[in-house]
């Protein structure tokens, strides 16, 4: 069984399948080199999280007489070497979305077959995949509405099905607990930051449609997204307590199913290209040093200085800034929205390329049911809705009222009025 986005031994689809078998079942995971290497920070929140999910499952295992194998290196290298190590006759895993790993499974896949073993992958991060929620005509949808429509349609008819992996234990294979490489031995060091709870209280997700858009509450979101991205929780589980509780909770489950789907249906959008083609010829102003002040949260906003503040501090943002600070970039500053999700891409914690590309393409109007490029956020009256106490405000920019706080990058009325003329110049091609 091959660990990957799935770093739980509950309710896992593949892990479920391969333990119901008659043959002994071997727990591996693998830190990939070719993701690992291209990460710069070496003090990185989402490898030492991984290493934490691996080090708690492998707890439970070594009390069943079992143990987790971690290996540091290339997905190819590290099988081939098992298949020498071990008689297999079959590798179990679950589906994974991205076009780096829609690559490697294929290779992994081609060199099993060579040896007559078969490779079996499962749905698990997600509800429904793929092409299971399509138009009539089967064609896959790109707005939202109509797709959510749909999905809820379709779950009122198969229901949330369970893999109980935990009734099957005893059929992991039996050995000495064999010792995990260390952080430092691939390369990184811990941070330390405690992480947040992989189960919120019931009250999180009930009171959510009216706490959500609110960044100064430490409770109005669930803070699951990390837990989602790596799997230490089940998206089923979530999925029937989010519709006992809360209808806008689950519909934000929705826009996760969505998004995975539009990445696997349209495989461009990961690979950097604008769903909307014609807004590859947006002409961008692409400043540096204006880039860098929004990175650094020193834009003369308050709202968007905060929520970059928070971000560089904690590999978090909640999720109404985001859409602020996306919109900031794309509209206030014309700077290309590729180059925010790269940011985003190398900070947040929870970073999944479906959802990251989908926001920053929303936010950019370039996406599948975006954000009309007319819709241009007022950073001032976002932070008055949404933060009308300061509360959030005050704490990750503790000077926005001092002298020394930076005035505006450039005035709201100016950035919105030079937006919509280049976006709409170059949408109509001139």
């Amino acid at each position: 069984m091959w660990f990957r986005r799935d770093l739980r031994l509950f309710d896992n689809a593949a892990l479920y399948a391969a333990l119901s078998g008659t043959e002994p079942v071997l727990p591996i995971f693998i830190f990939d080199r070719h993701i690992l290497d291209m990460l710069e920070n070496k003090q990185d929140r989402r490898v030492e999280f991984i290493h934490r999910a691996l080090e708690a499952m492998q707890q439970t295992l070594i009390k069943k007489g079992s143990s987790l194998e971690v290996y540091y290196g290339k997905p190819s290298e590290v099988v081939q070497a098992l298949l020498k190590k071990y008689q297999v006759t079959s590798v179990y895993t679950n589906h994974d979305y991205e076009p780096y790993a829609l690559e490697r499974d294929e290779a992994i896949g081609s060199l099993l077959q060579e040896q007559g073993i078969a490779f079996h992958t499962f749905k698990d991060q997600v509800i429904f995949e793929k092409s299971e929620v399509v138009k009539d005509d089967g064609l896959p949808y790109t707005v939202f509405t109509p797709y959510a429509n749909k999905w809820r349609a379709k779950l009122q008819v198969t229901g949330i099905p369970a893999f109980p992996a935990e009734k099957k234990w005893q059929q992991f294979y039996q050995q000495s607990p064999v010792a995990l490489p260390t952080l430092q031995k691939i390369g990184f060091e811990p941070v330390g930051d405690p992480f947040p709870p992989s189960v919120p209280a019931d009250a999180v997700i009930q009171h959510y449609r009216e706490k959500r858009d609110l960044p100064a509450l430490p409770d109005g979101t669930s803070h699951l997204g990390i837990h989602l991205r790596f799997g230490t929780i089940s998206i089923r589980q979530l999925a029937t307590r989010a519709q006992q509780l809360s209808a806008t909770y689950l519909n934000e489950l929705i826009w996760r199913d969505f998004y995975h789907m539009i990445l696997f249906q349209f495989p461009r959008v990961g690979k950097g290209q604008a769903f909307k083609k014609a807004y590859e010829s947006i002409p961008w102003r692409n400043q540096e040093d204006e880039f860098k002040r929004w990175c650094e949260g020193t834009t003369g906003y308050p709202i968007v200085d905060a929520g970059m503040r928070q971000l560089n501090a904690t590999g978090y943002m909640h999720n109404r800034v985001r859409m602020i600070v996306a919109s900031f970039l794309a509209k206030h500053l014309l700077i290309d929205w590729r180059w925010g999700e790269a940011y985003f891409a190398a900070k947040l914690n929870d970073f999944d390329l479906a959802a990251n590309n989908g926001g920053w393409q929303w936010a950019a109007g370039s996406g599948c049911d975006a954000a009309p490029y007319f819709r241009v956020f007022n950073p001032t009256l976002q932070a008055q809705k949404f933060d009308p106490k300061q509360a959030y405000i005050r704490h990750w920019v503790p000077e926005w009222q001092e002298l020394t706080y930076p005035a505006p990058m450039v005035p709201h009325d100016v950035a919105r009025k030079r937006a919509l003329e280049v976006y709409g110049k170059a949408l109509k091609g001139e």
